[in-house]
């Protein structure tokens, strides 16, 4: 056990948060993601037990976001004609807007079938039991500066 490390933060991980790099990309991943086969040239790891919020939540704890983009986090974005509600981005919001000072405007967009492409060159993905539409949120790290 280590002191001020989220416990839901695994061993594993830690490890890939610390071994990635500036602009290194990691998706957290909804439980409808078709991680494993996104993920064929990434590190995949399993939080099936956990919603992709709470892992969020961790994560931003010890996770820099990139500060020379725009949107250092983006989600999928909802299928033109698709009637699906997403109140769980709501909640990304605040979570991140507890982390990091840009709050909602370092969140951007990209359309589905690009999310799934810039997924396939992402460091790792980890795959959530989050039952959420549309809750997939790719991170990119930024440094230290502390």
């Amino acid at each position: 056990m280590l002191k001020g490390i989220p416990k839901i933060l695994s061993p594993e991980l830690l490890k890939v948060l610390c071994e990635m790099g500036h602009s290194d990309r990691l998706v957290i991943a909804d439980g409808n993601f078709p991680a494993e086969s996104m993920g064929k040239d990434a590190i995949v790891i399993r939080m099936d037990g956990h919603g992709t919020t709470e892992i969020l939540d961790a994560i931003l704890q010890v996770f820099p976001l990139d500060s020379y983009v725009e949107h250092p986090l983006n989600l999928m974005e909802v299928m033109p004609g698709d009637p699906v509600e997403t109140p769980i981005w709501e909640n990304y919001e605040k979570v991140i807007a507890k982390h990091d000072s840009r709050g909602g405007s370092a969140i951007g967009q990209i359309e589905r079938f690009a999310f799934y492409e810039e997924a396939k060159k992402v460091y790792a993905i980890i795959a959530t039991g989050e039952s959420a539409l549309y809750a997939n949120i790719m991170l990119q790290k930024g440094v230290v500066t502390e």
